[in-house]
């Protein structure tokens, strides 16, 4: 590990052992939902509204392509899985051996856009009665429209291969000034006055010496923290609900209905990369997330998230998030 003058440390990466058989058919999935996908990105068809997804969100065109194509897949391929995804929930392909948490397009807004900020998320976990985060011992996540991939295996560090095959090292801010944070929020379904009354400081904090971003996509913004791109990923609308259950209310009305925050689908893949690549990464309160159920998408499942190049940077956002609930609460009613 060495750093640069400005305050970045690279950590070279290591020679890799070959893939398992199912880690190997998690990569191979993830590259053939690009190739399926890609010629839609920034279509009109891409943007179509095509349903909705079993946790509430608008299904576009370029999610429905790529859900009826990888179970096909897989089946063609002879995989005996359980699959959960954001559309369809969980299903099951022959005897399982093996589950996987699949998001075949994770920032759909920016892909039907024609924008970077889109990925394949493929997670794989051990198959039990109660699967959760800590169960994830493979992730991989693909960029859609530049091909890079980011992988890794528990216990095994992270690899970030370029589309021509050469390794790229892990680049993380050694940043611990909240006022030169470049960081990104999560915001698509979350009400936009609530989310200001809680994290308007931070961004007041932020926007001049540093700079604050929404990409559209949990997994794309992860990935950013670990090339050196951006210090942080902050997203705290299950957080929000839990300590104000008057919030609620306006969730639900800006989700047509529904409580729209990240899922697991959204960050099982994620977290297994962030942790190997030595990221913070916890749930809105600072707190691992390693306990959290895999298998559903509706707000008893969904998680708030703080992932950050460096504890102490995350330990500032957090007391900044904390600062932001308590405005929050005085605004939206009582804490529960």
């Amino acid at each position: 590990m060495e750093a640069n003058p400005a305050g970045f440390c690279a950590i070279l990466p290591a020679v890799r052992p070959p893939f398992t058989d199912i880690e190997a058919l998690a990569v191979d999935l993830a590259t053939a939902i690009r190739t399926k996908i890609l010629p839609q990105i920034g279509s009109a068809e891409a943007r179509a509204h095509a349903g909705t997804a079993v946790g509430g969100d608008v299904t576009f065109g370029i999610d429905e392509t790529a859900e009826e194509f990888l179970a096909g897949y897989l089946r063609d391929r002879g995989a005996r899985v359980a699959l959960y995804t954001e559309d369809k929930g969980l299903v099951t392909i022959g005897e399982p051996e093996h589950l996987l948490i699949i998001d075949p397009v994770d920032g759909t807004r920016p892909a039907a856009a024609g924008f970077e900020a889109a990925m394949v998320s493929v997670a794989v976990a051990e198959l039990n009665s109660q699967p959760a985060m800590k169960d994830v011992t493979f992730g991989c996540l693909l960029e859609i429209k530049n091909g890079n991939l980011f992988t890794a295996r528990r216990g095994g560090g992270v690899s970030i291969t370029a589309p021509g095959g050469e390794e790229r090292p892990v680049i993380l801010s050694g940043n611990t000034d909240l006022r030169r944070m470049f960081w990104t929020i999560g915001f698509r379904g979350r009400p936009a006055r609530a989310l200001i009354e809680t994290l308007g400081d931070l961004v007041d904090t932020s926007s001049v010496d540093g700079s604050v971003f929404d990409l559209g996509s949990a997994t794309y913004s992860i990935t950013r923290i670990l090339t050196g791109q951006l210090d942080a990923y902050v997203d705290i609308g299950p957080r929000m609900i839990d300590d104000v259950p008057g919030v609620r209310e306006e969730f639900e009305r800006v989700g047509n209905g529904a409580v729209l925050n990240n899922s697991p689908h959204d960050l099982a893949a994620a977290g297994l990369i962030a942790r190997e690549g030595g990221l913070f990464f916890a749930d809105g309160w600072g707190n691992p997330l390693s306990e959290r159920l895999l298998l559903g998408s509706d707000h008893d499942f969904q998680m708030s998230c703080i992932a950050a190049a460096n504890p102490e940077l995350a330990g500032r956002i957090v007391a900044a998030v904390d600062e932001g609930i308590a405005s929050l609460r005085a605004a939206f009613g009582k804490a529960g």
